[in-house]
């Protein structure tokens, strides 16, 4: 059985400066508030409301990030998403890629396909950026 992926938006996010909370542990802490976020995509346009938006992300032993990340959005014509994901990331010299699977929650009669898929999608963004684009594709 063949998997395919099916264009859904690419989404610029525009990251704060992380809060280093340091080792807990099991890793090292940080968080990341996500301080805009647009999605364009041909069955999704959509900008991030409120302020509840970050990544906690854990660091492990291994170098190994572990993201876990929620937004709220509003689509172009007012419908209002829930988003949320978890993922890994490895960095380099030249930057970090980021690995997700993003689910969705709405109650609008026209993104109610969104509650039924799953996503996944690659990010990345360089060092000393604060901004990061992920390719978020639907998986069929």
């Amino acid at each position: 059985m063949a998997i395919e992926l099916i264009p859904l938006a690419t989404a610029t996010l525009k990251v704060g400066q992380p809060i280093k909370l340091g080792d807990v542990g099991i890793g090292t802490r940080l968080v990341a508030e996500i301080l805009s976020a647009e999605w364009d995509g041909d069955r999704i346009k959509a900008k991030q409301i409120g302020t509840a938006a970050a990544d906690w992300p854990l660091i492990g032993t291994d170098g190994v990030g572990r993201l876990d990340v929620r937004s709220t959005l509003q689509t172009h014509d007012g419908a209002v998403i829930y988003v949320r994901y978890e993922g890994r990331s490895t960095s380099g010299a030249d930057g970090s890629t980021l690995y997700t699977s993003p689910l969705f929650e709405t109650a609008s009669p026209e993104y109610a396909w969104l509650n039924k898929i799953q996503a996944v999608a690659k990010g990345r963004i360089t060092p000393g950026a604060q901004t990061l684009v992920y390719e978020i594709y639907e998986v069929r």
